[in-house]
């Protein structure tokens, strides 16, 4: 496997040709076209490009432009919107009208491409993003390999060509190694650059930092000093119009697997020797092969499901998974997953960390929590008689930064101790602003960098990890409970029973009051 490693002093191709497949969908509209948006008004695209929409959907060029401005219009933040900038943006698009299934148009496609790497004075470089549904993410790569578009080289002359796939890749082991296996036999490693969108998250990278780049926080990151760890991403909605995405995916392929993971792999991994691709990503690969494997009796032990149920808050009726469009009526689809997790390492060995996902929950955020061990004796009071334990949350999202609990005495006699907070947040590096992820991974993927995107060996290892759990449910599916949750509550009690006697899960919105009506669908 040919590996690439990030480059020292990275810069842009003088030209490129950035092709979108799934052009005129959802996400292009929403994510992409606004995130390259961004890279072009602070002059982070190359000098010539041009970006090439395709699909099914039939346009001229001037109509696709002005849908896209459209749709730059709404999606971006009005104190990044520059009306003028967003005309001169969208003047490098085109449009390409074609079935990605069909073979047959592929040859017609590269002679398109051919007349405009003349407009632009392109050599031939081509970066190729999937925005399209999951089952087209073997067919496209195949079409492409029949007309050499997948070959780095053109005229003789080496070229750049890439592809960009989003998540999910695979939704079990099989498919997951069908699918390295295809690529692999059609692109080089190098040329594979594998999305998910939370490395591009400032605060996700922010992990690495907060832990090599200071000296306080090491020599404490493992099993002697950390009691247990918390990672937790929730929303607070539900399916919205995924529902017949997502009555095949569930909370565990569409959350777990990869986001979750990731950041997983962020806190637990070992000090890369360098922060190039290479170093970077087989310290990913070697925490996913620490996780210590779920026998069936696990499986029910530490890994608890749910779905969100119909309930009231305040005049609002809010619906069941059930009753969402396009969701089967009797669906066992978990819509909420947590797990206890152990890593099978020197650092980390009898850490619990506690991974929980969900739709339909009070808020939406996404953090980690570490907690720390209690001193060994406590001689201070406190306002409940119990020690202090030192908690560092991490922030994703919303409200980027991290929040370092301590105990502090409360003013006056005796020696009472409290909890008390240090906090960071990104508004208070003067104004600058979190990267927008997707603008920092294309950014990125132009430049050849790939340490923030996923390895082959790490999707194995991770569904390797993962697909023992989905197969037990598929194959005792009405044995194993689904827990129902009422919208908008914390999630299933049972899920409390995972954590350690003593402990409960971190609630982010405390102030919220949690119905207490559950059952068992």
């Amino acid at each position: 496997m040919k590996e690439a490693t990030a480059i020292p002093s990275a810069i842009l191709p003088d030209a490129l040709i950035l092709v979108i497949f799934g052009g005129s969908g959802d996400l292009t509209k929403r994510k992409l076209m606004p995130s390259l948006y961004q890279l072009y008004r602070k002059g982070k695209m190359p000098s010539r490009f041009a970006i090439v929409g395709s699909g099914r959907s039939e346009y001229r060029d001037e109509d696709y432009q002005s849908y896209i401005a459209e749709n730059l219009k709404k999606y971006l933040p009005d104190e990044e919107y520059d009306g003028s900038k967003a005309e001169e943006f969208v003047s490098h698009l085109r449009y390409y009208a074609m079935s990605p299934t069909d073979r047959e148009e592929y040859p017609g496609f590269r002679q398109y491409l051919s007349i405009v790497d003349g407009e632009i004075e392109n050599p031939g470089n081509y970066i190729f993003y999937l925005a399209t549904p999951p089952e087209l993410y073997g067919v496209i790569p195949q079409n492409l390999q029949t007309v050499d578009l997948n070959r780095g080289e053109a005229h003789g002359k080496e070229t750049l060509r890439r592809i960009v796939i989003e998540k999910p890749f695979g939704t079990d082991l099989e498919s997951a190694l069908r699918l390295n296996n295809l690529y692999q036999g059609i692109f080089e490693e190098d040329q594979m650059f594998r999305m998910d969108h939370y490395l591009g998250k400032e605060t996700a990278q922010n992990i690495l930092a907060l832990r090599f780049a200071n000296g306080i926080f090491e020599p404490l990151w493992n099993r002697n000093y950390i009691e247990r760890v918390e990672i937790t991403a929730v929303e607070n909605m539900g399916v919205e119009k995924r529902g017949g995405y997502y009555d095949h995916a569930g909370a565990l392929r569409d959350m777990v697997q990869n986001h979750l993971s990731q950041l997983l792999a962020l806190v637990a991994m070992e000090a890369p020797a360098s922060f190039d691709a290479g170093s970077f990503r087989d310290e990913v690969v070697k925490v996913y092969r620490s996780m210590r494997k779920f026998s069936p009796e696990d499986i029910r032990k530490n890994v608890i499901r749910g779905q969100y149920v119909e309930s009231h808050v305040g005049e609002n009726t809010l619906k069941g998974y059930r009753e969402e469009d396009k969701v089967d009526p009797e669906s066992r689809t978990e819509t909420f997953v947590a797990l206890k997790v152990f890593l099978d390492n020197w650092r980390w060995e009898g850490v619990p960390f506690y991974i929980r996902t969900g739709k339909q929950m009070p808020t939406k955020v996404t953090e980690i929590v570490v907690h720390f061990k209690s001193a060994p004796h406590l001689i201070f009071g406190s306002s409940d008689g119990k020690a202090v334990p030192n908690t560092l949350t991490i922030r994703i999202a919303p409200n980027e930064g991290a929040t370092l609990k301590f105990g502090m005495k409360v003013p006056g006699s005796g020696f009472e101790i409290k909890k008390v907070s240090m906090d960071f947040t990104y508004d208070k590096l003067g104004g600058v602003p979190t990267e927008d992820a997707y603008s920092r991974l294309l950014e990125d993927c132009m430049l050849g960098d790939p340490s923030l995107f996923t390895r082959s060996d790490a999707v194995e290892f991770s569904w390797r990890f993962y697909d023992p759990i989905l197969k037990e449910w598929q194959k005792h599916n009405d044995e194993i409970p689904l827990y129902g949750y009422p919208a908008r509550t914390w999630g299933p009690k049972e899920s409390d029973r995972l954590l350690e006697s003593g402990t409960s899960w971190t609630n982010p919105c405390r102030n919220l009051t949690d119905n207490d009506i559950y059952c068992e669908l």
